[in-house]
């Protein structure tokens, strides 16, 4: 139950943009741009990726809103543990995922700003080239990750979407925060869009639905640099789990305390 309360507490919380902090450096060698004082910003941090991302974090709150108080009042009102409630939803998708998504077709579903912002730090601090997203939704996450390779001095962001509406909007977002050049993304099952990359994977995020998390994962893995992260957000399914904590798979993988309550798994390739 304790476990059910935080998840609950978790999808009360509003979401509320949040820009990272500018750094005074000489290495003008770093991407970004400079403010009137000669201060190196961020590119997540100006102009029009900040704005952009301001405005769609407001927007995913009011699309979202009516969704979050219908889920916390349904899990309220059954009194079932959080175990029980995965439980039906991963057996909802099992039955037929496109159509479990297809109506959400309008909700954002989108990562809070704290973990946008942990995405890019990430694409950042591993100077990532390549990343993979499963699940672009309406681009937010895809806008963090792309922020990232802009400010690491260029590469490749693939996102997929099974949705078409959510497929053209997540491209207008990209192209309006000026950082559609960086990103393909791709319409259509996961499991067709992802078979060709293009090369080794630094990064991958897996943020769809959830009874795909194993198999995108395994069509991906002989992709995955040594050494590549993987990021599981809503990381419920217990196949997924099972698979990465298990060193013999060649990954260490454990929960991330970024939005607790969440599922958020960290993974590392080993191999």
């Amino acid at each position: 139950m304790t476990r059910l309360n935080n998840n609950l507490s978790q999808l009360r919380n509003d979401a509320s943009a949040c820009s990272l902090y500018p750094v005074r450096t000489d290495q003008s060698s770093l991407s970004g741009c400079r403010d009137r004082e000669g201060i190196l910003m961020n590119t997540l941090s100006t102009g029009r990726v900040a704005q952009s991302l301001d405005k769609l974090h407001q927007d995913a709150e009011a699309a979202d809103r009516d969704y979050r108080a219908e889920l916390m009042a349904t899990i309220e009102a059954s009194g079932a543990t959080l175990e029980q409630v995965i439980g039906e939803k991963l057996a909802e998708e099992r039955a037929d995922y496109r159509a479990t998504y297809r109506d959400r077709a309008d909700n954002f579903l989108a990562v809070s700003p704290a973990y946008g912002r942990f995405l890019y730090m990430l694409a950042r601090a591993c100077k990532a080239t390549r990343i993979v997203e499963f699940g672009t939704s309406m681009g937010i996450s895809t806008i963090y990750l792309a922020a990232a390779l802009r400010d690491n001095g260029g590469g490749r962001l693939i996102g997929t979407e099974l949705e078409p509406a959510k497929v053209a909007r997540a491209r207008a977002n990209l192209d309006a925060a000026g950082l559609a050049d960086l990103t393909d993304i791709r319409e259509g099952d996961a499991l067709e869009t992802l078979r060709d990359v293009g090369g080794e994977v630094d990064l991958l995020l897996i943020d769809g639905a959830f009874t795909l998390y194993l198999p995108v994962l395994k069509l991906l893995e002989p992709r995955l640099k040594p050494g590549a992260v993987v990021l599981g957000e809503n990381a419920f399914e217990p196949g997924y789990l099972d698979h990465v904590r298990n060193p013999a798979n060649g990954y260490l993988s454990q929960p991330l305390p970024v939005d607790e309550g969440r599922g958020n798994e960290f993974t590392v390739r080993t191999l």
